[in-house]
């Protein structure tokens, strides 16, 4: 395999340390304050079922509550669907590959998935599709057509690996790769294909392996087992079930459903690398890569947001389903996590997201 041997754009040393010094523990009444604001976060979400969950020097709050009548198994225990906040897990497992020689990320989309592929002047490489710089759109050209029948239940389901892998192949992009960022769960998705090709693994097992093992994630998953183990996921109205969400060939963007805990263990790994299996890619997400806007005011890492506040910056990362929504960040100043889920489909003004970041950024 050729590539890169630096697969970022735009790669600088970062000005944090992951392992400094934590600030002292929360006195009892900030426990209680703690504990108010996330009853609080949880009553403004209005969604059926909400949980926020906060580590801070490693000790969990964890708050539970909702519109609908309590499930028969305790919200903070079930598995609730991330969304978009997959692709913090993905991200992860590639940085891990890169870190242990089995990839570079620079090898060419293309390559992995049909090999002796010709690459041409400006193809798309590993590096560019988890960095949104691919020039890919957010989804394929055909998936509306293909996924109208069951719009309003699972319309991922109906879009194939095979068909998604066959139709980036044929594509050409609109703007050179790694000239211009725009979100594509079509680009993450095509970088899951690509890497499981090229490893010779396939890609749940991968996740789960180098990733969900690595950091004794036991209660997290890439499919739904039932309403005992699963929330129920609900529409715009908050009252309407939604079937559970199948990703189809869209594992890789979008597949990840955890619990609230187990949340919590992934981003405390963030936080404290050292203690991981992990720990050298688990620094490495921390790094900026890429930097767009008016004074490069917008900072993307691998796999994460990253925003500024009074402290430090803050890494966050938020996703939704057709009946779900979650909310993953944490902050290094104030060595704090947070995972926040609810299973009410986005809608305009949601408050949700605003709830759960507004909750991170003030500390």
């Amino acid at each position: 395999m050729t590539g890169r041997r630096s697969p970022w754009p735009d790669v600088s040393a970062d000005e944090d340390a992951p392992d400094a010094a934590a600030p002292p523990e929360l006195a009892p009444a900030d426990e209680a304050a703690l504990r108010e604001r996330l009853a609080g976060a949880v009553a403004a979400s209005d969604a059926p079922d909400v949980v926020f969950a906060v580590s801070r020097h490693g000790r969990r709050t964890l708050c539970s509550g909702g519109t609908a009548p309590p499930p028969d198994v305790p919200r903070e225990d079930l598995r609730y669907e991330t969304g978009s906040a997959s692709k913090t897990f993905t991200a992860l497992l590639l940085t891990r590959l890169i870190r242990r020689g089995v990839l570079t990320g620079g090898e060419t989309a293309a390559g992995c998935l049909a090999p002796g592929t010709k690459a041409g002047p400006h193809p798309v490489t590993l590096a560019h599709l988890i960095t949104h710089t691919s020039g890919l759109p957010a989804l394929p050209a055909d998936f509306v057509s293909r996924g109208l029948p069951a719009w309003r239940t699972n319309p991922y389901a109906r879009y194939s690996a095979e068909r998604l892998t066959d139709t980036f192949l044929r594509h050409t992009p609109r703007h050179r790769p790694g000239t211009r960022w725009h979100y594509s769960n079509y680009g993450v998705s095509v970088l899951g294909h690509a890497v499981a090709a090229t490893v010779g693994t396939a890609w749940e097992d991968l996740i789960t392996g180098q990733v969900l093992r690595a950091l004794g994630l036991s209660g997290t998953a890439l499919r739904a087992e039932g309403p005992g183990t699963d929330a129920v996921g609900h529409r715009k109205d908050g009252r309407t079930p939604v079937p559970a969400f199948d990703a189809g060939g869209f594992q890789a963007a979008g597949a990840v459903r955890s619990t609230p805990n187990d949340l919590l263990t992934f981003l405390e790994a963030h936080l404290d690398p050292a203690r991981s299996p992990a720990a050298g890619a688990l620094r490495a997400v921390w790094v900026p890569v890429l930097r767009r806007g008016a004074g490069h005011r917008h900072v993307h890492t691998v796999g994460w947001f990253r925003h500024p506040t009074d402290g430090g910056p803050m890494y966050f990362h938020s996703g939704a389903t057709l009946g779900q929504q979650a909310f993953l960040g944490f902050r290094p100043d104030t060595d704090t996590a947070l995972a926040a889920v609810c299973t009410r489909r986005f809608r305009a003004r949601d408050p949700f997201i605003a709830t759960a970041y507004a909750l991170l950024a003030e500390g």
